[in-house]
Parts: C-alpha cells; structure tokens; sequence
C-alpha cells in the first residue's frame, strides 16, 4: 500500500512539473495553444478579478475601454504601474490581447488605480526595457521567466484636451 502511495505521489509531482514547464515554456515563446487557454482562463476569473482590483492596495487595476468593433464597456483587470506621466502595464500575452486592441484603437481608456479613476490617452507599446525599472523586482523576476518583452505607456489626459473621437462613428453597416 505504502509502495502505491508514493508511486502515486512521484507521478504527481512529475504531472505538475511537466505543466508548470509546459506553461512557462509556452508563455516564453507565446505559443498560441498556451496564451489562448491562459486567456481563456483569465475570463473566466474576471468578474471575480474585478470585485478586487482598483481599490486602494488591491495588487490590480482596472481598465476600463470600449469595444472595437461591438462599442460596449469592457473593463479588464490589468497590472497598470504608475509613471510620472501616466501608467505602465506589461504585456504578458503579447499584441494580441482584446482589451489592449480596443486601447489601441480608440486612443483612450480609464484606469483606476488605488481607488481613483484616471483618464489616459496616447497609448503606444513600447519595448519593456525602456521602463524595466518602474516596475518592482518581483515583478521584473516575472517578465524575464515569461520572456515578456512589450508593455502599454499611456499618459495622463489633459485636463483641456478634447474628448476622443467616438470610435463607433464612420463604422460601415451591413
């Protein structure tokens, strides 16, 4: 019995090692079968994300940003770190993440931070080693094991700039 036991045990342990290198080997070279089923993931604990990011000490933020193509709200948790001018937030999953499309397309976003809701605006992705050093050690620990070479700057909006275009206008129907 004691044999089985530790037989059972040691296959264990080889299973969630396997997945663990799997995972992070994935994330390292983006493999898509491994940052789709890791986003997949992510929206299934959004909601239970959101509840908790963007209040004061929460580990997250929240950016809030419109739909490309459909013109919804969305809000998405994301790391968003504070810079002098605006905030910067990795990107783990590369280019391809909804949320930093709609950024991207519409100019514009709100992130709330510590509890405080914060309108951004030209939003460019830059090489993550432009800004490495704003973000904490552990985090920076994280971005090399993920190969994570990009992140979002977005800047402060103006007080007197002028509201974004409305990215549902000179959309084609049919």
């Amino acid at each position: 019995m004691r044999k089985a036991i530790m037989r059972a045990a040691g296959t264990l342990v080889l299973v969630v090692a396997a997945t663990g290198i799997v995972f992070v080997v994935g994330m390292r070279t983006k493999s898509p079968i491994v940052v789709n089923g890791v986003r997949r993931l992510g929206r299934t604990m959004r909601p239970l994300a959101i509840r908790s990011a963007g209040g004061p000490g929460a580990s997250a933020s929240v950016v809030h940003h419109i739909g490309r193509t459909s013109g919804r709200p969305y809000s998405t948790p994301v790391g968003a770190v504070p810079v002098d001018d605006g905030f910067v937030i990795a990107l783990p999953y590369g280019l391809a993440a909804d949320w930093l499309q709609n950024v991207l397309a519409s100019g514009s976003a709100t992130i709330v931070h510590e509890g405080t809701a914060v309108e951004v605006d030209r939003p460019e992705v830059v090489a993550l080693s432009s800004v490495e050093d704003q973000f904490s050690r552990g985090d920076q620990r994280a971005h090399r094991v993920f190969g994570v070479a990009q992140c979002l700057r977005v800047r402060r909006r103006a007080a007197d700039a002028p509201d974004p275009p409305d990215p549902t206008i000179g959309e084609r129907v049919g």
